[in-house]
């Protein structure tokens, strides 16, 4: 059985319109299984370089590889460097496509990353956090920039979510240690009380999902294996994760939107237990038929959550059916469906 028989209607005829070059890449790319080596794949994608939010965005860089302010790139929020990086990932761009690419990630590297392999809005260790390790972290694979120094910066990703060789906070001497933002195992954040952030466990979890096997440390295989137990120690369905501030779960969990920063959703959460091999298990089906349904009768999704105004580009109308989001929703379920076919 097609992995298209869970939609409601022909919206991928609808990505592959000629009107959104980018959309169109990714879906011929990711839905259709193009070849890297196929011609039409090829014209694709140097069209989504040519026009649209990818050329946007990198027609904003600024000598010698940042956007908006010099520095480790966080703020502004949310047009720096930090974001602008983040969100090429997720738009499909390639280094061979534009040179300006490789020159941002290498500005990030060395701007962003201190010595211990913490990725920090501040410069300093102590500006580190999951949520921002695991974005950068898979931004730089998805883009294919690489750099050796990303090793350390997975290793430390995987300590500060088994606590090994980590010292707490309070040990300001201790070499390596966690912070008051990373304060502690199993994604713990002193944005949320101190309480483990399910949305920082996603993008770590995401960023491991894109590691390749072969380069994934004994350390590492056990941080997957913590960071998986957490996120379905709920019903990913019901996000009822730890929140720090409220008794109930952050409704952004089921407002699907495009890009995806620091705030995640349930989708995003599937995509990455999914690419971890977990498509079998039992916990996943109520959150695959919670995107099902979130579906319209012509097998669209509309964008929930969205950053208009915020970023270089705009990315449609709110409550309205998103080529971009319907994207998200489609590969989702592809990979559930053909993971689970074997």
């Amino acid at each position: 059985m097609s992995w298209k028989n869970q939609l409601k209607g022909d919206s991928l005829s609808w990505l592959l319109e000629p009107d959104s070059p980018g959309v169109r890449y990714l879906a011929m790319r990711d839905l259709l299984d193009y070849s890297r080596e196929n011609p039409q794949l090829q014209a694709a994608r140097t069209a989504a370089h040519r026009e649209g939010p990818i050329l946007q965005i990198l027609d904003q860089i600024q000598e010698p590889g940042f956007w908006a302010r010099p520095g480790p790139g966080y703020n502004p929020k949310y047009r720096s460097t930090v974001w602008s990086v983040i969100l090429l990932a997720q738009l499909g761009a390639a280094l061979q496509e534009d040179e300006r690419i490789e020159q941002a990630c290498a500005y990030l590297i060395d701007q962003a990353l201190a010595e211990g392999g913490q990725f920090t809005a501040s410069g300093a260790p102590s500006g580190t956090a999951d949520c921002l390790q695991g974005n950068l972290c898979w931004a730089f694979l998805e883009l294919e920039y690489a750099d050796p120094r990303l090793e350390k910066a997975f290793e430390w990703m995987a300590r500060t979510v088994t606590g090994e060789g980590l010292a707490p906070n309070s040990d300001r001497d201790a070499p390596m240690r966690f912070y008051a933002s990373q304060c502690g195992p199993t994604f713990a954040c002193g944005s949320n009380n101190k309480l483990p952030c399910a949305w920082g466990g996603v993008k770590v979890m995401l960023a491991f999902s894109k590691l390749p096997a072969d380069q994934r440390t004994p350390l590492i295989d056990r941080a997957i294996e913590h960071g998986v137990d957490f996120l379905f120690s709920v019903d990913p369905a019901e996000a009822t994760y730890p929140t720090g501030w409220t008794d109930k779960p952050s409704g952004n969990w089921w407002k699907f939107g495009f890009p995806v920063f620091y705030v995640t959703d349930l989708l995003q959460n599937v995509e990455a237990l999914i690419a971890l091999g977990y498509t079998s298990d039992p916990r996943l089906a109520k959150a695959l038929e919670v995107i099902q349904e979130k579906q319209d009768d012509l097998g669209r999704w509309s964008l929930d959550y969205n950053y208009t105004g915020k970023t270089w580009v705009d990315f449609g109308e709110k409550k309205q059916a998103n080529k971009w989001v319907t994207l998200r929703a489609m590969r989702v379920l592809k990979m559930a469906a053909q993971s689970a076919a074997g």
